[in-house]
């Protein structure tokens, strides 16, 4: 993770303070201060300097689980209609593999699978079931905020 200066510390503050998400504040960091960070790292930022985002999102996000909350109910035939969908699905493993804090599975909007985690020194990694699979940036992104919603609902 970069290194920020005290006035780039400043400007990220504000920013949180305006109200901005980390989506946001990851594009601004590249844009305008040319700083290139991963979502989970500007999470972490975020966290590291005691922030506390604005939920400005919380409208959105009860429609989310309360579709996510049906799809338990049918969990096997839903599957795979949502992968012929075209959207990402986050689901997180009840035991974590032995290497990792906490882990889970990936479906990108494609079909194709890959297995994520998150080591117990808080590293990301991820592993795709197909050797050389590559998911899109728009595919990154939404597993990035799914992978928020699921863990914050998940209690880390």
């Amino acid at each position: 993770m970069a290194k920020l200066t005290p006035e780039q510390i400043t400007k990220v503050s504000a920013w949180v303070a305006e109200g901005a998400t980390l989506s946001q504040i990851q594009e601004r960091l590249s844009s305008q201060l040319e700083i290139s960070m991963t979502y989970m790292d500007v999470r972490f930022l975020v966290d590291d300097l005691n922030l506390a985002l604005i939920e400005k999102e919380e409208p959105k996000k009860p429609e989310e689980p309360s579709v996510a909350e049906a799809a338990p109910a049918e969990a096997a035939a839903p599957a795979p209609a949502t992968q012929g969908a075209g959207v990402v699905t986050v689901e997180v493993d009840t035991i974590a593999q032995p290497h990792a804090m906490v882990s889970g599975h990936v479906t990108f909007s494609d079909g194709e699978k890959a297995d994520w985690y998150i080591d117990h020194q808080g590293r990301p990694g991820m592993a795709a079931r197909t050797p050389g699979y590559r998911p899109t940036p728009q595919d990154i992104t939404d597993f990035q905020v799914k992978l928020d919603a699921a863990l914050r609902q998940a209690g880390y």
